[in-house]
């Protein structure tokens, strides 16, 4: 028998049907592209850790690594020099490196997404320079050194992001339907608290001697010649609590980049959303300055090249640029730099800053461009 024609109805419901499909491929295939370049990222860390601790000005080769490394776990014998060199300097370097990497390049994505502004990181809206000038003030004044530097830095940049938050809040960052006029003020009062806290410290650093004056000024730079495996377990502490609670947030900051009034009427509590991102934002970066000093524009940079190389905002892109940035800029000032300087080993945060001051100017010129 002939299949009877379909009726109007019936071919609408069909081809309906048929294009349903389109979003749904289309969605699973930037998934699909999302998670290969997220793991390329992950591979790319990977070696980079590797060739942090295997090569360099000493290197050491694959199997000896893992004779140096069960010697130190069991306790067997060890290789004079080889076993100090690659457990006390090297691997607590490249692992503090990764870690805070991670947790400044989570820091400004979350700043950014939240904010929708690509100029929202720590060290941009002044959260970097309260850990600055707390720092420089418990060196030059109270002669602090070690912990009770990082602890001051940490307590600075919560406090300062404190002050940031009440000053800019005004109702719309509350939960207001102005979030993004709420996120220009926090911006402003940001920058506008970061001009007077760097002001601060070149007053401290005119009333230091010469020795506290190169130490602070090496601690501003941001530096990992000072890695322990003291401070490795601290930042590592802080990170199992602050990885989590990221994660939880990640949902509701998706919905948050709808808009306020969008998210509001999808259930989500704007106002304590926002606070909870910003305290979690706030202590990744304070906890990372805390370790190895203010690291400048990673938090910056990491959002940013992650959603150019994965086609869209990723929280764990994002972490993983930012752990490749710290690493790569750090076998740099450590190895290369003393090629070109005879001999002299740069802070990490000085090829950091020459990597960020032409991509800070390349964005403004290219917002402007769109904006005209």
């Amino acid at each position: 028998m002939t299949k009877p024609a379909e009726t109007p109805v019936e071919l609408s419901v069909t081809a309906a049907k048929a294009g349903s499909k389109g979003p749904e491929v289309i969605g699973q295939y930037r998934g699909r592209h999302l998670l290969n370049r997220t793991a390329i990222l992950a591979a790319a860390v990977v070696i980079l850790f590797a060739v942090s601790v295997l090569l360099g000005s000493y290197t050491v080769t694959i199997p000896d690594f893992f004779r140096i490394l069960i010697a130190h776990l069991a306790g067997g014998e060890k290789i004079p020099g080889a076993s100090f060199i690659v457990m006390e300097n090297k691997l607590p370097r490249a692992v503090i490196g990764t870690m805070i990497g991670i947790a400044f390049g989570l820091a400004g994505a979350l700043f950014q997404t939240m904010l929708r502004n690509p100029l929202a990181s720590p060290d941009i809206i002044g959260i970097s320079y309260g850990a600055s000038a707390s720092a420089v003030i418990a060196i030059v004044i109270f002669g602090a050194s070690g912990p009770a530097v990082s602890g001051a830095a940490l307590a600075g940049a919560l406090g300062v992001a404190a002050i940031i938050y009440a000053i800019s809040s005004g109702g719309a960052l509350r939960g207001g339907t102005r979030g993004d006029a709420a996120g220009n003020r926090l911006i402003l009062a940001g920058v506008g608290i970061a001009a007077a806290l760097h002001a601060v410290v070149n007053f401290l650093m005119t009333r230091a001697d010469i020795r506290t004056a190169a130490d602070v000024l090496v601690w501003l730079n941001g530096s990992l010649n000072s890695a322990n495996w003291d401070r490795a377990a601290v930042l590592g502490v802080a990170l199992a609590v602050l990885l989590p609670a990221v994660a939880a947030i990640a949902g509701p900051l998706r919905i948050l980049e709808l808009g306020p009034d969008t998210a509001a009427g999808l259930g989500i509590r704007v106002g304590a959303t926002r606070l909870a991102l910003v305290i979690t934002a706030v202590s990744l970066a304070a906890v990372a300055t805390a370790a190895a000093g203010p690291v400048s524009f990673v938090a910056f940079l990491a959002g940013p090249i992650a959603r150019r190389f994965t086609g869209k905002a990723s929280l764990p892109a994002s972490a993983l640029v930012g752990a490749l940035i710290v690493l790569s800029a750090d076998y740099a000032a450590a190895n290369l730099a003393p090629l070109l300087l005879d001999g002299t080993v740069l802070p990490v945060g000085v090829i950091t800053g020459a990597l960020g001051a032409p991509f800070l100017l390349w964005l403004l010129v290219t917002a402007n461009r769109k904006d005209a």
